[in-house]
C-alpha cells in the first residue's frame, strides 16, 4: 500500500460500535473482496471491501474478519483469519502481512491463518444463537458478478440452519454514515491532495489540450502523493460533453470559448473526496458562463448554510429546488407559464439540474447512511448542484465536501480549493 496505516484505535472503535448494535450471543463473520480477473492472466488491482476495512484495517485478499462478542474464550471475541505467505508467494507477488503486523494495523490480538478458518468457525457456531452475514443494501447498488462474500454465504448455508440470520449491513449503514475524527482527518486528506491536483492543472488547461491530458496531469500529483488515485472514475468533459452527466471518454480536444468541467477526486487510505469545478478553457470566462456559473455557486453556499443536525434530507432537496427554480427563471431558462405547469413528479428545475445536490461521503465515494433519517454531527455530505443547457453549449457543477457541525455552518473540507471566478481566472492566466 502507498499510504501510511491509520491508528488501530479507529477500528478498535469501530468494531465496538457495531458489536454494541448486535443481538446477544451473535457471531458475524466479513470477507475481503477477491483480486477479479480481466482475461488471459491478467486482473484488476485490489480493491478491499471498505465493510471489513472499516472494522479491521485490514487491507489484504482473502482475509476473514469474525466478531463473536459473547464468545466463552475472549480470544475469540475479536479474530482474523489471513493468507499465509510462503517463499513462492513472497517472490512471485511479494510481502503478505505476518500475524503480528495484521495485529497491530488491526488491534485484534488473536490472528490464525486462513487454513484454519474452517476448525474455528464452525466450533464458534455451537456457541452462537445468531449469525450475522453481510449482504450489500446500499440503495444504488447493482451488482452482477458474485463476491467473495456471496460464495461465503452460498458455500457454508447448511452450516447455518440453527441459527437465526441477521444482516451487518443496516448497522453498517448508521454507524458508518457518523465519522470518527480519523476519518474526517484523512477525508481532509485526500482533499488535500485533490487540491494539489487542482492547481497544477488549472494553468495548463488551454485550447487545444486533450481532455485525456487534463486527465494524465491529476493523476501525476495524486500518485505522487501517496493516493493510490482516483476516488472514481474521472470526468473530465469540455463544451458539449459537460451536459452528459457521467462522461467518462474524457478523448476530445478542449475549444476555445468552451467550459471545463471536472468532476475528479484522489482517495487517501481508501477514503474518497469528491470534487468538481467547471473552468474557461480559454482562460476568461464569458458574461454568460459567469452569470450561470454564480447562479450555481449560489445555490451550492444556500445548500451548504441548510446542513444542519436534524435536517430531513426531503426538506433539503424541496429548498434547493425552490432555489434553484428562482436561479433558473432569473437566467431566463424557465418562464413563469413553465414553473406553473409543474408536477410534483416532475418540477421544472429538473430540466437544467437532474440529480440530487448532496450523497454521503467515506471509504465509498457514495458511502454508506439512511436518506430517510434526520442528518447527524459528523456526517460527510458532497454539495454539488448544477445547471446543465446542451443548447448553449454548457455544463456547470461545482462541488465540495462538507462535515456537518453541531452548531453553525458545517465545515468545507474543500475551502481552500479555488472556486471564485477571479481566482480562477487569475491562477489559469498567471
Amino acid at each position: 500500500m502507498k499510504y501510511l496505516p491509520l491508528d488501530s484505535q479507529l477500528f478498535i472503535k469501530n468494531r465496538k460500535k457495531f458489536g454494541a448494535k448486535l443481538k446477544p450471543n451473535s457471531l458475524a463473520v466479513f470477507n475481503s473482496n477477491d483480486i477479479y480477473p480481466v482475461s488471459a492472466d491478467s486482473t484488476l488491482p485490489f480493491q478491499q471491501h471498505s465493510d471489513i476495512l472499516y472494522l479491521s484495517g485490514i487491507d489484504q485478499e482473502e482475509s476473514i474478519l469474525v466478531l463473536f462478542p459473547n464468545a466463552k474464550d475472549p480470544k475469540h471475541r475479536e479474530m482474523l483469519f489471513m493468507k499465509e505467505t510462503n517463499e513462492h508467494i513472497a517472490i512471485w507477488e511479494g510481502h503478505k502481512l505476518t500475524k503480528e503486523e495484521a495485529a497491530t494495523l488491526s488491534g485484534i490480538q488473536t490472528v490464525y491463518w486462513l487454513q484454519d478458518f474452517e476448525k474455528v468457525f464452525k466450533s464458534l457456531l455451537a456457541e452462537a444463537e445468531n449469525i450475522y452475514l453481510n449482504t450489500n443494501e446500499h440503495p444504488r447498488h447493482a451488482t452482477e458478478t458474485e463476491t467473495r462474500e456471496d460464495r461465503f454465504i452460498k458455500n457454508h448455508k447448511d452450516l447455518f440452519i440453527k441459527l437465526n440470520i441477521e444482516k451487518s449491513n443496516p448497522i453498517l449503514h448508521q454507524i458508518r454514515a457518523i465519522k470518527e475524527p480519523e476519518e474526517i482527518t484523512t477525508i481532509q486528506h485526500a482533499c488535500n491532495i485533490t487540491e494539489k491536483g487542482f492547481r497544477r492543472v488549472l494553468p495548463f488547461v488551454k485550447p487545444g489540450v486533450a481532455e485525456y491530458e487534463i486527465e494524465a496531469e491529476f493523476i501525476h500529483e495524486f500518485i505522487r502523493n501517496r493516493s493510490k488515485g482516483f476516488a472514481y472514475t474521472p470526468i473530465i468533459a469540455s463544451g458539449l460533453n459537460a451536459t452528459v452527466l457521467h462522461y467518462i471518454e474524457n478523448n476530445q480536444i478542449c475549444q476555445s470559448g468552451d467550459l471545463l468541467l471536472m468532476d475528479v477526486a484522489a482517495e487517501y487510505a481508501n477514503y474518497s473526496s469528491d470534487l468538481t469545478r467547471t473552468i474557461p478553457v480559454s482562460g476568461r470566462f464569458t458574461q454568460r458562463q459567469k452569470d450561470v456559473y454564480n447562479a450555481v455557486l449560489r445555490v451550492k453556499n444556500y445548500a451548504t448554510s441548510l446542513l444542519k443536525p436534524g435536517l430531513l434530507f426531503k426538506e433539503y432537496n424541496e429548498a434547493i429546488g425552490e432555489m434553484m427554480t428562482k436561479e433558473l427563471q432569473d437566467l431566463g431558462l424557465l418562464s413563469k407559464s413553465d414553473v406553473q405547469n409543474q408536477t410534483e413528479e416532475k418540477p421544472a428545475y429538473k430540466n437544467y439540474f437532474m440529480h440530487g445536490t448532496s450523497h454521503f461521503l467515506g471509504l465509498d465515494t457514495h458511502d454508506y447512511g439512511d436518506t430517510t433519517q434526520p442528518m447527524q454531527v459528523n456526517m460527510v455530505l458532497t454539495v454539488e448542484p448544477g445547471i446543465y443547457i446542451p443548447e448553449e453549449n454548457m455544463g456547470i457543477r461545482l462541488e465540495d465536501n462538507v462535515v456537518i457541525q453541531e452548531q453553525g455552518e458545517p465545515i468545507n473540507l474543500m475551502k481552500n480549493i479555488p472556486i471564485e471566478i477571479e481566482e480562477i481566472e487569475e491562477l489559469m492566466n498567471a
